[in-house]
């Protein structure tokens, strides 16, 4: 498994900076003890069943019939503690990142004195940049890497439980590829990319990811990130309300990018209050998956890029909704001095 044996060499580049891995060895060695344990007569008697409960010879080896008691009991659960551990390294690191990218004035002098305090780095734009290339990377090969397994398991037990699991870690948005930190962090490279040569120069942006880009098509953004040879990722930045590029985005815990107020409008709550403010109830208007919006995020860098590559549309939509906010934010005050006064 060439795969796996990169994957650890990489992990051992960073231990350094203490990141936490999925310990493919002992993954490994629980499906080579269950093909072990699985005899000719069992995988046998698995196809005859199946034979009997499908009419389709399509379906024969669809699903693994009998539940493995050596991978039931240790494979999954194990690869999902790793995996919780993995993305919530991700995502806490990518976002300190962030957060000294975009501070300013003394927020920023206290994030760079914070850092130095907890030894994360020495606090300069170059060492910044390589630290976001290398969540990046560290993102990438963990997914690929998860991936790999749950398709070996599948293989060995001549099943699709491993691309149902896939699909129940991506229902609960433990998918490294979703995040909105790594949505962020290709924008924060798409960003500074564009400074000026001489500053580029300056600043070591030669260690700026490759691959990264903001397309049009047919006047419709998305975020375009050619992570390997084989895997590419694609953001889709069209609001599915308003049917226009995404002003102001924000990123619901379902994995869908929508405007902010228009995001308030379905959540039926209004910009003053903001979205922590919907009802639990409250569904996503693509997905229909409730409780979405307590946990959104803004995505300030997707944000900036945006503003700057389409500046006559961001400036329209911009006079549009202040006034919209105006209007918002008076209606929201006259009505708590009604209630304070007793109107």
């Amino acid at each position: 498994m060439k795969l796996f044996k990169k994957y650890e060499e990489y992990m051992q580049t960073q231990a350094e900076k203490k990141l936490p891995g999925v310990g493919f060895k002992n993954l490994k060695k629980i499906l080579k003890r269950c093909r072990r344990e699985m005899t000719h007569s069992q995988i046998s008697l698995q196809s005859q069943s199946s034979l009997l409960l499908n009419d389709s010879a399509d379906n024969t080896h669809a699903y693994c019939l009998h539940p493995c008691p050596v991978c039931d009991g240790s494979f999954f659960p194990s690869l999902m503690k790793e995996m919780s551990v993995v993305v919530g390294c991700f995502n806490e690191r990518a976002q300190k990142v962030l957060d000294v990218h975009l501070a300013t004035g003394f927020h920023k002098y206290f994030m760079w004195c914070k850092g130095k305090l907890h030894g994360q780095g020495n606090g300069n734009h170059h060492s910044l940049i390589q630290e976001g290339k290398d969540l990046v990377g560290y993102a990438l090969i963990n997914a690929i890497a998860m991936r790999k397994i749950l398709k070996k398991y599948d293989k060995i037990h001549d099943s699709k439980q491993g691309q149902a699991f896939r699909s129940q870690v991506q229902s609960m948005h433990m998918e490294l590829l979703q995040s909105p930190w790594l949505c962020e962090l290709i924008a924060f490279h798409i960003n500074l990319r564009e400074i000026t040569k001489a500053d580029m120069r300056r600043k070591g942006s030669e260690i700026l990811l490759e691959g990264c880009s903001l397309v049009f098509n047919d006047g419709k953004p998305s975020l375009s990130c050619e992570l390997s040879d084989t895997v590419k990722l694609e953001i889709d930045l069209t609001c599915s309300i308003c049917l226009d590029t995404v002003f102001d985005p924000v990123y619901l815990s379902c994995g869908h990018i929508f405007c902010f107020m228009c995001a308030c409008k379905s959540g039926s709550v209004t910009i003053v209050d903001g979205l922590k403010a919907t009802e639990p109830t409250a569904k996503c208007p693509l997905c229909r998956q409730a409780g979405v919006y307590k946990g959104s995020l803004h995505l300030d860098e997707l944000n900036i890029l945006l503003s700057r590559r389409c500046p006559e549309y961001w400036e329209e939509r911009l006079q549009s909704e202040r006034a919209e906010r105006i209007r918002q934010t008076k209606e929201h005050w006259e009505s708590q001095s009604r209630a304070f006064l007793g109107i």
